[in-house]
């Protein structure tokens, strides 16, 4: 495995392919001086350097060719490469046409994209994933990438001997914004949505006493026993039995007392989202809510006016509303000569006239700033209460926002540079946004930060992040702060003091790199990986597989095939391009003879071909296609290479 990047995420999903695959890999890196130090995840930078000294050695010295020594590694070996660039010379040095595959997580999109355009020239064959912000622009290049294997694989020259050689686009602002909005709003659903699949899953608080909880579908976790105390287990997975436990069985679950749990709600297929509007100014910003009310006065007394009118002169109600419209705005004959009624009618009228004057110029000139502030910034109304307070709108914070206008929660938010990225996005959707460092006085004030809900700090500088979660702590110390952190290690630091110093207050901090990477070496490993849900400080994934090959699924029925802690099978692909659509309405295993004693398939699940609620009893075929939940380590067991070749031998 090839991992190149320029931040945190290559450090981190290195050591995941080596901690929980065990894969050799080899990480390409900037030098020292132009990269970001790397995190604390499993090995010292010591240790690192002795092997890019190590590796220098051994390529100086000629000691065997390349293909002899990478055959000779130990599993879960490390290579370290450092280049400024990663041009065709390097890609070579790292092994790019013996490798299984090319991770290219480098903070800049083109960078990943020239690099991996480079990389399936080199080798058609390489299994690539690219590290992209853009949604659309990841598509086609995954279709492009893709189209190019596969002429290459047509090609009279080529043979691909079974390499699976997909591109696979994937997003650490997409991966963790899900769980950082879930962090600052308890009980909100956490989503896995791709290629038309939709898994939703929600946290639920502990029963009351006498109450049964409502388990879903499937319980995916059991939270750590004291969730809900901000002195408990901070849910990593060194909590021990304090933590949470992932997978669990019925027994455990029944005997789960005053835990909070994760279930699954919806399996279901789930179109295409549909474009976002075009935006719209509201009618009622056209006018103050104070100009609203004079105006409605001046209605009012316009109808009076006009029903006393008809009651004077016994005219016809058009007419008397007529000739009161026309004593308003001074156009109407003098009542000379007149019932007294009507010349006092008359009077009032122009005065009333005089009032309406000032009172259109004003809505003229509110309008007339409304329209051209429409592609301003909002600032914070004053009477705002109960919202979430996000502090910086990079890449991850622009996401973070996307999802939290989705669930419809108030936000404000700060940000230091005026042309920072999610500023557009704020501006569209009438975020309001206060401009400014947060570590000068007075900006989180302007946020509302004594009426708010949660701070999310999720700027890219540790110490600003840390700052204002102390900073909005002595404003308001019950605040819920969620803080982005850089090293998953210090981030559990800060998490453990501040949770000590306000035991009354909620508080999370989160590494996104520690968040992102499991889906990306779940990638790396095939194209299976749908998604990660986050669970505290853990992280389940979602992944499809085909059983064949799989010796702890084929032949086995649903309830022998779950591990408890390891991998749990969802559901059964039966839609079309699955294998299992061919076979799942003949033969003496079919699925509908196997369901028989579960409940009748809604017509939203017959049209999509997807069996969520299979019997335990049913025997997984190698055709079969399933959608399963695993921890790390289970699906490191189940779709490892490794694994598979101890299997195969």
């Amino acid at each position: 495995m090839i991992v190149s990047g320029d931040d945190a995420l290559a450090h981190r999903l290195a050591a995941e392919l080596r901690g929980v695959y065990g894969e050799r890999v080899t990480l390409v890196v900037p030098p020292a001086h132009r990269s970001v130090r790397p995190p604390v995840v499993g090995r010292t930078r010591a240790t690192a350097l002795f092997d890019r000294v190590s590796a220098a050695v051994n390529r100086a010295a000629g000691n065997g060719d390349a293909t002899t020594a990478r055959t000779g590694e130990p599993p879960g070996a490390e290579r370290v490469l450092e280049a400024a660039e990663l041009t065709e010379a390097v890609l070579s040095e790292a092994g790019l046409e013996r490798a299984a595959a090319l991770a290219l997580v480098y903070d800049d999109d083109e960078t990943n994209i020239r690099a991996a355009l480079t990389a399936r020239r080199l080798n058609p064959r390489i299994r690539l994933v690219l590290r992209l912000y853009n949604r659309r622009l990841g598509q086609h290049i995954e279709a492009l990438l893709d189209q190019a294997s596969a002429l290459a694989a047509a090609s009279d020259d080529y043979d691909g001997g079974g390499f699976d050689a997909s591109t696979t686009v994937l997003s650490d602002a997409d991966t963790a914004a899900p769980a950082l909005a879930a962090t600052a709003v308890a009980g909100t659903s956490k989503v896995v949505q791709t290629d038309g699949l939709m898994l939703r899953a929600v946290e639920r608080p502990p029963p009351a006493p006498g109450e049964v909880a409502d388990p879903g579908l499937c319980t995916l976790a059991l939270l750590s026993t004291t969730a809900s105390d901000p002195a408990g287990a901070d849910g990593s997975e060194s909590s021990g039995d304090q933590g949470p436990r992932l997978l669990p069985d019925e027994g455990a679950v029944a005997a789960a007392t005053g835990r909070g749990t994760v279930v699954l709600e919806t399996v279901s297929y789930s179109g295409p989202s549909s474009p976002p509007g075009r935006s719209v100014v509201p009618f009622g910003s056209l006018m103050s809510r104070r100009l609203r009310w004079s105006f409605a006065g001046l209605v009012a007394c316009v109808v009076a006016l006009a029903i006393a009118s008809m009651v004077v002169t016994g005219d016809h109600p058009l007419r008397a509303t007529y000739l009161t419209l026309l004593d308003l705005f001074g156009i109407n004959d003098p009542a000379i000569g007149r019932p007294m009624g009507e010349q006092v009618l008359q009077l009032c009228s122009g005065l009333i006239g005089l009032l309406l004057l000032p009172v259109l110029l004003a809505a003229v000139l509110e309008a007339l700033g409304t329209f051209r502030s429409g592609s301003a910034l909002r600032r914070p109304p004053r009477g705002l209460s109960g919202h979430v307070v996000l502090l910086g709108v990079g890449k991850i914070g622009t996401r973070v926002l996307t999802r939290l206008r989705e669930l419809h929660i108030p936000v404000v938010c700060v940000e230091a540079d005026p042309e920072a990225r999610g500023l557009a996005l704020a501006r569209r959707l009438r975020v309001p946004v206060v401009l400014g460092d947060v570590t000068q006085e007075g900006v989180l004030e302007a946020a509302k930060i004594h009426r708010a809900h949660a701070l999310l700090a999720l700027t890219s500088a540790d110490t600003t992040n840390l700052e204002a979660a102390l900073y909005a702590r002595t404003v308001r110390p019950d605040l819920r702060v969620v803080l982005r952190l850089y090293d998953d290690d210090f981030a559990t630091a800060v998490y453990r003091t501040l949770r000590a110093a306000h035991p009354g207050a909620l508080t999370r901090s989160r590494s996104v790199s520690h968040l992102a990477a499991p889906a990306f070496a779940g990638a790396m490993m095939g194209r299976q990986i749908l998604g990660a849900i986050p669970v505290e400080r853990r992280v389940l994934l979602f992944a499809a597989v085909t059983v064949g090959g799989h010796a702890q699924l084929e032949g086995r029925t649903v309830g022998e095939a779950f591990r408890a802690g390891a991998w749990r099978v969802l559901a059964l692909d039966t839609g079309p391009g699955s294998t299992s659509s061919a076979s799942s309405s003949s033969g003496p295993r079919s699925v509908s003879a196997q369901r028989s004693a579960a409940a009748p398939r809604s017509a939203a699940d017959r049209a999509s071909g997807l069996v969520w609620d299979l019997p335990s009893t049913y025997v997984l075929r190698a055709e079969d296609r399933v959608v399963l939940a695993a921890t790390r380590r289970g699906l490191a067991e189940l779709l490892g290479r490794r694994a598979r070749e101890r299997a195969g031998a």
